[in-house]
């Protein structure tokens, strides 16, 4: 079984680096420093980089980062792609130098979410230090926080993911667009570390390829504070304060410049999977959480 540890980084495209760099800097509270062969590294924590930015002919979300503990893991990992007939692809020198690690391969979920499974990431021995005075992002042996992705493939993606990547049910939520219409499934699944969900996948399209990434601050003050930053850089606001029922995160939403949703949230659950009984629930939030703001917004 391959053994991911942890959402490491995601990788976004756009067609304005620096609509980027001031949405980093200015509103998610993050530093900025050019990554090799062009683009962004966006730092959250100790690491070089946990977003990296691309320049491209359109605003999307291109790659998910899935950090391994060693070469072994890797190696491993390889040989069960090889032994289950899975397709992938080596990474280059030049793809290794960008992503700042020993050795890389990608794959393709069944509904074409690229995943990068990497080993030995490079440190570049420099610390954190928040444009907006952010003490600590949640990171650490947790990644960057976690990505939800489209699956309208969504059984064989699922069966992919937890048969072949190795990861595990968190939990379930049937989503109901309209009173009478047939219920969405959405998936929380978990890898190798106590974060409530690292990956999530919902069954249905999604333009930009990402429905929503998250970080976790320490705080419910750097939330409120990060909230005031979005109003004053005029950021749009996809859904407004709020607590989810199943990870008991207390987040908003709001819009990055590649078109996908960005959650900036405290308090994520943290689990013993020996203990943890996966389960479905039935509403997304004890309370807040008005989605409907996004689209009021889109529409004026």
């Amino acid at each position: 079984m391959i053994d991911i540890r942890s959402l490491g980084y995601f990788v976004a495209q756009t067609d304005n680096l620096d609509e980027w760099q001031d949405y980093a800097e200015n509103v998610l509270g993050m530093m900025v420093s050019p990554a090799p062969d062009g683009g962004l590294y966006i730092k959250m924590d100790d690491r070089p980089f946990r977003i990296l930015i691309v320049e491209g002919d359109d605003k999307r979300y291109l790659s998910s980062g899935w950090e391994l503990a060693s070469l072994g893991a890797f190696n491993q990992a390889i040989q069960s792609f090889d032994e289950k007939g899975v397709a992938w692809e080596k990474g280059d020198k030049a793809l290794c130098r960008q992503r700042g690690v020993q050795d890389i391969a990608l794959v393709r979920d069944p509904s074409g979410n690229l995943h990068e499974l990497y080993w030995g990431y490079c440190s570049d021995c420099q610390p954190f230090v928040s444009p907006q005075g952010i003490p600590k992002f949640v990171t650490d042996d947790m990644g960057l926080g976690h990505t939800v992705l489209p699956a309208p493939n969504f059984t064989e993606t699922l069966e992919f993911l937890q048969d072949v990547l190795g990861f595990g049910v968190s939990d379930i939520f049937n989503f109901k667009p309209a009173p009478e219409a047939d219920p969405l499934p959405i998936y929380f699944l978990h890898c190798n570390n106590p974060r409530h969900h690292s990956l999530a996948i919902c069954g249905f399209p999604v333009p930009s390829g990402c429905v929503h990434t998250m970080v976790e601050v320490e705080n419910m003050t750097e939330v409120g504070r990060a909230h005031d930053r979005h109003q004053a850089h005029d950021v749009q606001l996809s859904a407004t304060i709020g607590q989810h029922l199943n990870d008991k995160m207390i987040s908003f939403y709001m819009k990055t410049p590649s078109g996908f949703d960005m959650e900036f949230g405290y308090g994520g659950l943290q689990v013993d999977w020996e203990e943890h009984s996966a389960f479905e629930f039935t509403r997304v939030s004890l309370w807040g959480h008005d989605f409907s703001v996004g689209q009021k917004t889109q529409g004026g």
